[in-house]
């Protein structure tokens, strides 16, 4: 007799479950991702003790039929695919219908649902079983109310987390479906409290500014782009702005949320040299493309996607993303926080997003007094940018249509949405002086501007190494003696095996003895008296990166080259070592950051400095 037997429906849903429902913030998912595909505009998610006591989700969806209510618990049962070929051109959050039957199985669960058109269905399940039916209001929409979970499955149940840990990765799903539907209105209360709230307007800065607060939302930039099969949207926040994790990049393609390392290593591409070493930014991007070039059918999370053409999509985010800094003064402005402000952790910030006001421009009287009073240090006057902020604001009240049209304003304004031209990146600075021996101090109409001279100068730097040593080797200079390299037995080896890498950047290594190499020539860009020590940095490069592309492997020596070969700290410039320093920072590309992502300059503004001494309060 065979051993081979079909498993129950009940087992087969609590197995399910297993992979559809891990903990609380899984239940979130999916039940707020039906929501969405019930085209819902408002969805309210309420839990108690972390999700672990109870979960209930209510939406203005379109609701169930009554006759479809059954059936929604049963597996695989699904009003969105019918045929094999509807798996190629998924539109929809949800379409394998596990979610609800999995959910079912391992919780008491209570539905009340209603299409509007009669009157509304109310179910009572335990474990997956119907225990009570009946009639409910006739509301369009849907409320599922999740209590008592994994009641029956206590191995799972022991290894949930703190309150608080299971509340965190409840917020952290919520952030991401309202990052991905701005123009839907989400609310999170936390017994009976409230944790997060979105206006549902379609801003994405808006929604940025509910989870993360103002002044990040303030520091953000649009990014846009398309090609014939992809458009990319979204907001890039400001390198002033990190974090020590990789999980504040968010990536939506279609209105999912996916992780995609390779997406997201051109967005970090993008970013390359304006992020401090070990931080990330803040980036959310939309990417829309033809269903047919995706496959979402290949997790069962649905967190992961395959996706044709994906080498062109990175080209298109990475240029996309380095354009837009391009384009923008990344100069970080010191300012003045309160001190309430400054210990408030994010998840703090959040929860007075509709009492906060921190980032609110300034009365207009107040901003033309001020330039009354502002000494002008050389011509022309130019007027003060608009991102100053009235702080003792923050903790005002103010209705809910002004907040909205201030912030309007505030993300709107000319000032912050134009692009900047090259020439004034970075703005023209009158030196000062020098503190330390590493500090320049200069000034101009629009308050103090504090420059890292070793930073400045790696960025400068950075840049004349980066294209002499991505030039051809044709430009050598032959030596009249060739120069001779000792080598350990594994150095001379690797170094042999990466002969080609050395001839693409003008180097010609010859086997010279047992474990030595000869150089008869080398690029003219070499630094004059130094060009055995640099030499010896770029094997020693080459040597501590093994298996780089060559392109790697340039970058990475300009970097290097930069460094060693900039003015360090402790070093007292004269007067027109550092107009020339400025004057070169001024032509570069980027010279907001040095090659390692540390600022080279930093800007304290007048209103700043007037608050620092009291002249304005």
């Amino acid at each position: 007799m065979g051993i081979i037997r079909k498993l129950d429906e009940p087992l087969a849903n609590k197995i399910a479950a297993g992979e559809v429902v891990e903990r609380p913030a899984s239940i979130v998912k999916e039940l707020v991702e039906n929501a969405l595909d019930a085209e819902a505009s408002a969805i309210q998610v309420d839990v108690e003790e972390g999700g672990l006591t109870k979960i209930k989700i209510t939406d203005n969806g379109h609701g169930f039929a009554e006759d479809d209510c059954d059936i929604a618990f049963e597996r695989h049962a699904t009003s969105k695919i019918s045929e094999e070929n509807d798996l190629f051109h998924i539109k929809t959050l949800g379409f394998r219908g596990e979610a609800l039957p999995s959910i079912a199985s391992v919780s008491h669960l209570e539905l009340k649902t209603c299409t509007g058109e009669e009157a509304g269905t109310h179910l009572v399940l335990q474990g997956g079983h119907i225990i009570q039916s009946g009639h409910t209001a006739s509301r369009r929409g849907t409320e599922i109310t999740v209590s008592n979970l994994f009641f029956n499955t206590p191995a799972r149940l022991k290894h949930l987390k703190t309150v608080h840990t299971e509340l965190g990765k409840i917020s952290d799903i919520m952030n991401k479906l309202a990052l991905s539907y701005p123009e839907v209105r989400f609310g999170l209360t936390h017994n009976e409290k409230p944790v997060f709230q979105t206006n549902g307007k379609g801003d994405l800065r808006q929604v940025l500014a509910a989870i993360y607060g103002m002044q990040t939302a303030k520091a953000s930039l649009q990014v846009r782009d398309e090609s014939l099969d992809f458009q990319v949207r979204g907001l890039l926040v400001k390198p002033e702005v990190t974090r020590a994790g990789r999980q504040y990049v968010y990536i939506f393609i279609n209105g999912r949320y996916i992780r995609n390392y390779p997406i997201f290593n051109a967005i970090m591409a993008g970013y390359h040299t304006l992020l401090p070493i070990g931080r990330y930014p803040i980036a959310v991007l939309h990417i829309e493309m033809d269903p047919t070039l995706i496959d979402v059918n290949v997790h069962p999370a649905k967190l992961e996607a395959r996706i044709s053409k994906e080498k062109e999509l990175c080209q298109l985010i990475e240029q996309a993303v380095r354009e837009t800094f391009h384009q923008e003064q990344l100069i970080p402005s010191v300012q003045k926080r309160d001190r309430k402000e400054s210990v408030l952790k994010p998840e703090q910030q959040q929860l007075d997003f509709d009492q906060s006001h921190a980032g609110f421009p300034e009365k207009k009287e107040r901003k033309i007094e001020r330039q009354k009073n502002a000494t002008a240090v050389s011509p022309p006057v130019i007027e003060e940018p608009a991102a100053k902020y009235d702080q003792h604001r923050d903790n005002q009240e103010q209705p809910d249509q002004e907040w909205d049209e201030t912030i309007e304003q505030a993300f709107h304004s000319p000032e912050s949405s134009s692009p900047v031209d090259k020439a004034e990146r970075m703005p023209r600075v009158y030196p000062i002086g020098q503190m330390h021996g590493t500090y320049i101090l200069a000034q101009n109409e629009n308050g103090l501007y504090i420059i890292d001279q070793h930073a400045a100068q790696e960025r400068i730097k950075y840049e004349f190494y980066r294209e002499k040593v991505g030039e051809t080797a044709k430009e050598v200079q032959e030596l009249l003696v060739p120069m001779t390299f000792e080598f350990t037995p594994s150095e001379y080896t690797t170094i042999g095996e990466y002969e080609d890498y050395l001839k693409q950047i003008g180097l010609a290594f010859e086997p010279f003895g047992q474990h030595s190499y000869i150089i008869r020539s080398h690029p003219q860009w070499f630094p004059n008296g130094k060009e055995k020590e640099t030499i010896e940095d770029i094997v020693g490069q080459l040597l501590e990166n093994r298996h780089i592309s060559i392109k790697k492997l340039r970058e990475e020596l300009a970097i290097m080259m930069s460094c060693k070969k900039s003015i360090k700290a402790n070093r007292y410039l004269r007067a027109d070592e550092i107009d020339a320093l400025l004057k070169q920072l001024k032509e570069a590309e980027d010279p907001f950051t040095c090659p390692h992502g540390r600022p080279v300059i930093v800007h304290f503004s007048t209103y700043e400095m007037e608050k620092l001494f009291k002249r304005v309060m």
